[in-house]
């Protein structure tokens, strides 16, 4: 019945003209002590362990600089190993496993289309019968996001979309909930082939910016955009490539027979930017 009313809510809600609201809110210039009792409470409700932010509170010029805060050198340890995948945010595995078709898991008996999700019938296809991992990052996490091996990025992609919330209940309900909303996708090269990092927008999600050629970001134009760069961007594994201004979901893809997943990881575990998450094969 709650679920069913939460639903209700979400499809009443304005929910573009709500998000649109809050990103220009967080980023507002609003006095000092407003943004900085916002930041604390913020920060007290989601029990955020502030001695890892960069900066102390105090030196956050608004809520969105704050939320999107970097982190002191070294809080987050890359794991070295040449052959290791890391996770390239903090965050809780929702789903992963493999492809089927062109579809990947959302939810026990829910799912998503990988042509849907990248924005044309072939984007999806080197894709198909690969590997998926699917990591949700509350408010109370890291909220960028980092290259998960080394490779080059390749193109950088935007599609608008709406702005249903990724929360768990709308997760398991709403289908194609991922590549119905608003998301920002980098393509990368690496030495097992192509992999594609999408961050997906949501509810009071103010924006996505990449951290690369100037800045591409989410919320500047309603139109679908693709860049190809001719000479890749070379990147290394623990490299920013993207964050979030407000939080939401990253979807990792790869092509089949590519990379194992770390034994032992299920879905619900937490894990950390760095953190060892598979191997490339």
């Amino acid at each position: 019945m709650k679920e069913q009313a939460f639903l209700t809510l979400m499809r009443l809600l304005p929910k573009s003209t709500l998000s649109s609201c809050v990103g220009r809110l967080v980023n507002a210039k609003l006095p000092r002590w407003m943004h900085q009792r916002s930041m604390a409470a913020f920060a007290k409700k989601y029990a955020i362990n502030l001695d890892e932010a960069e900066k102390p509170l105090a030196d956050y010029a608004n809520f969105a600089e704050f939320f999107s805060r970097k982190l002191k050198p070294g809080t987050r340890p890359v794991d070295t190993g040449e052959a290791s995948m890391i996770s390239p945010v903090d965050g809780r595995i929702s789903q992963w496993g493999g492809v089927e078709g062109d579809k990947c898991l959302q939810a026990k008996g829910v799912w998503f289309s990988l042509p849907q999700l990248l924005g044309c019938e072939g984007a999806g296809r080197c894709f198909s019968g690969g590997n998926f991992i699917t990591l949700y990052l509350s408010p109370r996490d890291y909220h960028r996001i980092h290259a998960p091996m080394d490779g080059e990025v390749a193109s950088v992609h935007y599609l608008p979309g709406q702005f249903w919330p990724v929360h768990p209940i709308a997760v398991r309900n709403k289908k194609a909930l991922y590549s119905m909303n608003e998301r920002l996708f980098v393509r990368m090269q690496t030495r097992i082939g192509k992999v594609a990092i999408v961050a997906v927008g949501a509810t009071c999600v103010g924006r996505i910016v990449t951290a690369f050629d100037g800045g591409h970001a989410t919320h500047e134009g309603k139109e679908t955009y693709t860049k190809h760069y001719a000479s890749p961007l070379p990147v290394k594994k623990g490299e920013e490539l993207m964050r979030f201004e407000m939080g939401s979901t990253v979807i990792l893809l790869f092509e089949p027979n590519k990379v194992c997943l770390e034994e032992g990881l299920q879905a619900e575990d937490v894990v950390k930017m760095g953190q060892k998450i598979g191997s490339m094969l």
